[in-house]
């Protein structure tokens, strides 16, 4: 908090005070909490780990939002909180307006939000879920048996390695956009929340605003790395520059990215009479925007026909790859999905074939694939619950599906004229906006790690 309060003060801004506040009292009850409970022999047990995690979020969330709140009077205590739970888990749903005009500690705030809640989640899909083998995440463990297959012996030295490579990725990002014609202050803000795929930006017009390709191109290639797995940069960079490029995972997401893309295009040529150069530079940066979930928009796609809203909305649905910044089902998911549907076929055709279905060339060890199908079949439960719940309120079917995906997807804007790209979510009611702060969370720690806490005998010995 005391980086955006000296970008207010340098910037003659009237709230570095708020921000200077927020900071003490996050301070001084964080330090009383540390020394109330040090212990110096601690050990995490697999329940603890479970607790800790969900919470933390939640209390990151909650102080996050003290600057929000005492800052803006427009923003209530529900708008503040909705507003940093966006910011954490990255999905860009935003209460804001008039962002042009917001001070400069409020925007800042904002981008390190997303970046903290980027390097975060990173964090904990390499060293925390596998672990806990939430949702199939127990196919990435570093801790693996296959000593040729372990990048590094533990997870601090991972996180390490991570975090260096997402700072250096930021700042090249930012140096690019800089040199793109965007100001200092600009580059930065959108250089954290495009590698974090988050999508806050300066500017109620999002990147729309800035209207340079240069800039959409630069943003476009920004989304693509954060949804990445990060691990594979580390072997890049320590020479195992074919590990990314052969990764089935990363193929996959790649393939679908141009694929979608470029049927986007053909639409906007065929039904909007773009000129092509026009229609995959707007084609590719919303397709792309909306499959990393980082919620960025250069026009308003939900008015580019029903066919071109019918794809966004499903590809909400897709995520980028396991230990990126992305949100959503991860590619990985739909992977062990669709090898394992293919031997079951296959068992029809040959019932006595002996076939185990394989992710990367190497077959999935057992219990993957039905945790992958228990995933699948939460995540979409979640999100009808949610919708439905979005429905009660009295919301549009467009509005209740759209903003359901949105926040259990971390995708950032929704569909329509209440909540879609050239709008925000402001009007809702403060119970809906609490709803879509849960699926934010819910969506972010996937599902499992939450819901867990509900079941008694969790809690039992």
């Amino acid at each position: 908090m005391i980086l955006p309060a000296i970008a207010d003060a340098t910037s003659h801004g009237d709230v570095w005070p708020i921000f200077i506040a927020s900071s003490a009292t996050t301070l001084f009850i964080g330090i009383s909490l540390a020394l109330a409970f040090r212990k110096t022999d601690f050990q995490l047990s697999l329940r603890e780990t479970f607790v800790l995690t969900t919470m933390s979020w939640l209390a990151i969330a909650l102080f996050a939002s003290l600057p929000l709140w005492f800052s803006s009077p427009q923003l209530s205590i529900t708008d503040a909180f909705f507003e940093a739970m966006s910011g954490l888990t990255t999905t860009g749903s935003t209460v804001m307006f008039n962002l042009d005009q917001a001070p400069r500690g409020i925007l800042l705030w904002r981008a390190i939000l997303q970046w903290l809640g980027g390097i975060g989640i990173i964090v904990m899909a390499v060293a925390v879920l596998p672990v806990l083998r939430v949702g199939g995440m127990q196919l990435f463990r570093t801790e693996s048996s296959d000593h040729s297959q372990k990048l590094l012996p533990r997870a601090a030295p991972i996180a390490g390695w991570i975090t260096l490579t997402y700072v250096a990725l930021t700042l090249t990002c930012a140096i690019a956009l800089w040199f793109a014609g965007m100001s200092k202050f600009d580059a930065v803000c959108h250089a954290m929340t495009t590698i974090s795929t988050g999508g806050f930006s300066t500017s109620d017009e999002s990147i729309g605003h800035f209207n340079g390709a240069a800039i959409d191109w630069i943003v476009i290639v920004g989304m693509l790395v954060g949804g990445m797995p990060f691990m594979l940069y580390l072997r890049a960079v320590r020479g195992d520059v074919a590990a990314l490029l052969q990764d089935s995972q990363v193929q996959w997401f790649i393939g679908v990215c141009v694929s979608c893309a470029l049927i986007m295009t053909a639409w906007l040529c065929y039904h909007l009479e773009a000129s092509p150069i026009i229609a995959v530079r707007y084609a590719a940066f919303n397709t792309v925007s909306v499959i990393t979930g980082t919620g960025y928009s250069t026009a308003p796609y939900d008015q580019w026909g029903s066919f071109a809203v019918t794809i966004l909305f499903f590809l909400m649905f897709v995520g980028g790859c396991t230990g990126s910044t992305t949100g959503g089902i991860k590619v990985f998911r739909y992977q062990v999905l669709l090898n394992s549907a293919r031997v079951e076929l296959t068992h029809l055709v040959r019932p006595h074939a002996v076939m185990a279905p394989r992710f990367n060339g190497k077959p999935i060890p057992h219990g993957i694939a039905s945790a992958v199908r228990g995933f699948f079949f939460v995540f979409l439960a979640g999100f009808v619950i949610t919708a439905v719940a979005l429905g009660l309120h009295g919301y549009d079917f467009i509005t209740s599906t759209s903003g359901a995906a949105a926040a259990i997807a971390n995708v950032g804007p929704g569909l329509g004229p209440l909540i879609g790209p050239s709008t925000n979510f402001a009007e809702l009611e403060d119970s809906a906006k609490w709803l879509l702060s849960a699926a934010m969370l819910l969506g972010r720690l996937e599902l499992f790690t939450v819901l867990v806490l509900f079941i008694p005998s969790f809690w039992r010995e």
